[in-house]
């Protein structure tokens, strides 16, 4: 059996979380798919699976699936190497990006994206919970926030301007805080992922600070707490990108904009080893082009009037 063959096939049974979904990908059968990964078993001497009621990796098949995505990573830049006079963009590109982002913003892009490059397959995952990328299996991330230090390579594309907001009808019913310290005694509205404590990080000055709030609803669905922001509920960590409309039509207000949470940045996240991949590049650009220098979402509110 060739050993790329068994490499791609073992990475595809990975990625898919199942010898079906594999077998799929690859175009072939389950039986198939399941002979080989038996047979490469057999030759390294190892379990690389876990075989319950849902596949998972053994400790030796997680260090091989690395080297595997690693090794199959070099082979595709070594193939770009040698036709340096291709003008074509083509190949697979598995990706993933946040569900929120995903459904405001960015499918659109990625469906012209897919119009320009017909030749290229996306593979796309959306997890508004970050998906760790020093685990390969993935081409490149679009992520939304602060990051933390990493080896990855993240490229700017756009920031991701971020407030404390409430509706009117929750303000005249419970007040306008003036200061983060009056936040204790509203109500809010909390992202699982990011203030799972009932803690908001806010920048005054340049200085980060943490101000308690009661928690009244928590959800890991961005949508849920914009609809409970809109219907009077409480005070959300509103970005932009997902709650421009809503402050357009007076249905969100802008509270305590002296004290605002750090959205961070929208960027692409890919490893080291892919910097030079035409494929990833022309998504980078692509994505970039579209969002432009100000989002329109800012565009509009700045044009509006109605940024602080």
């Amino acid at each position: 059996m060739n050993k790329f063959v068994e490499m791609s096939t073992f990475v595809a049974v990975v990625d898919a979380l199942s010898v079906v979904g594999a077998s799929q990908k690859l175009g072939t059968t389950k039986s198939v798919v399941s002979q080989r990964i038996k047979g490469l078993e057999k030759r390294l001497g190892v379990s690389l699976l876990e075989r319950g009621p849902s596949l998972s990796l053994t400790e030796q098949g997680l260090l091989f699936y690395r080297e595997c995505v690693r090794i199959l990573d070099e082979v595709s830049l070594a193939e770009e190497a040698v036709t340096p006079g291709r003008t074509d963009v083509c190949g697979r590109l598995r990706m993933t990006t946040s569900h929120t982002f995903m459904c405001t913003h960015l499918s659109p892009i990625l469906a012209d994206f897919a119009a320009r490059y017909p030749q290229i397959a996306l593979d796309i995952v959306t997890e508004d919970r970050h998906i760790n990328m020093h685990q390969p299996g993935f081409d490149v991330a679009i992520r939304l926030g602060t990051l933390p230090d990493s080896t990855l390579i993240a490229r700017h594309l756009a920031r991701n301007l971020t407030y404390l907001c409430a509706s009117p009808a929750y303000l005249q019913r419970c007040g306008t805080p003036l200061h983060p310290e009056e936040l204790a005694h509203h109500d809010g509205l909390l992202y699982s992922h990011r203030a799972p404590g009932g803690v908001w990080q806010l920048v005054h000055q340049g200085e980060v600070q943490p101000w308690h709030v009661r928690s009244r609803l928590r959800s890991d669905n961005a949508f849920s707490l914009l609809a409970a922001a809109k219907a009077g509920l409480g005070i959300m960590v509103l970005p932009l990108f997902l709650g421009a409309e809503a402050v357009e039509k007076g249905e969100l207000q802008v509270i305590l904009p002296e004290w605002r949470p750090d959205g961070g940045n929208i960027v692409a996240l890919y490893r080291k080893t892919r910097r030079d991949s035409p494929v990833i590049q022309a998504l980078v650009n692509c994505i970039g082009e579209h969002l432009g220098a100000e989002p329109e979402w800012e565009r509009r509110l700045r044009l509006n009037g109605q940024l602080p």
